[in-house]
């Protein structure tokens, strides 16, 4: 499901229980400085990331001072972010001229303990290659090194490494619990271009390999994925960043099932299988 750039005014983008997606949650608020934005998410566990901006996060009582290192945009600077445990009340406080902030969150019920994760906390990958066109890096923000302190949630960011070439390839799906060669996780993508006027594609071809359907994406894009393969593709010259939220059914590892015709690209892309690893 592609949901167009729009003036969300601080409501949720994908609301708890979506229809399509109801394991996440995805919010963008914007602020300037001195204002507050205040929220709760029963039954979901969150995790706030500035995109552009600064500002002080509280949770239960303990603020979290100064978060986000970046300026005008994603590409400047490292990510930072704060888990909010299922049920407990966020407020952010913007510290910038201006801050928008991605509110990325998965079906969990339980009440952790908040953390925050600093620029060096960030668990790196880069694979691929400009010869195979998959050259790109993560950004794990709850990743690998959160995995005792997260329920179902899992946010991180990717960038193309270089101008043009496919993302999420190859093609891969994770709509069925069939363990141990699948998971059932939803997925949310926002998508951001370097220059703003870039573009790319989004493919979602159903799961018994018929005919799919390609994607218009822009700066700002917000994409659902409830089923089906799901590479994307960025026009030549521009480069593609999107903010990304997995959320488990049943666990938060991520157990991807490659397109049988196309998976056997996974020996050929350099470094993909420490990337498909690091999901968990």
């Amino acid at each position: 499901m592609h949901i167009a750039p729009f003036n969300n005014q601080n409501k949720a983008i994908i609301h708890m229980n979506d229809a399509h997606v109801p394991l996440t949650y995805f919010n963008i608020v914007k602020l300037t400085r001195g204002d507050r934005f205040q929220y709760a998410t029963p039954g979901y566990e969150t995790c706030i990331v500035p995109a552009t901006g600064q500002i002080d996060v509280v949770v239960a009582g303990v603020t979290v001072e100064k978060l986000g290192l970046r300026g005008d945009d994603v590409w400047d600077g490292e990510p930072e972010g704060v888990y909010v445990p299922s049920g407990l009340t966020a407020e952010m406080i913007c510290l910038k001229e201006a801050a928008e902030i991605f509110v990325a969150g998965a079906k969990f019920d339980q009440t952790l303990t908040p953390f925050a994760v600093r620029a060096g906390d960030i668990d790196k990958v880069q694979y691929g290659s400009d010869e195979t066109k998959t050259h790109r890096k993560i950004k794990h923000i709850l990743g690998q090194k959160q995995a005792d302190q997260v329920g179902r949630l899992l946010v991180s960011e990717l960038f193309t490494v270089g101008q043009g070439g496919w993302s999420g390839f190859p093609p891969h799906k994770h709509d069925t619990d069939r363990l141990p060669d699948e998971t059932r996780h939803d997925e949310v993508y926002n998508f951001r271009f370097r220059p703003d006027h870039g573009f790319g594609m989004q493919l979602l071809q159903p799961s018994d390999g018929g005919m799919g359907e390609a994607f218009h994406i822009v700066d700002g894009s917000t994409f659902a994925i409830e089923a089906g393969y799901h590479p994307c593709v960025v026009a030549p010259g521009y480069e593609m960043y999107y903010f990304t939220i997995l959320g488990g059914l049943s666990q938060r590892p991520l157990v991807q099932h490659f397109q049988p015709e196309h998976a056997w690209q996974i020996e050929t892309i350099p470094g993909i299988k420490d990337m498909i690893a690091k999901f968990k």
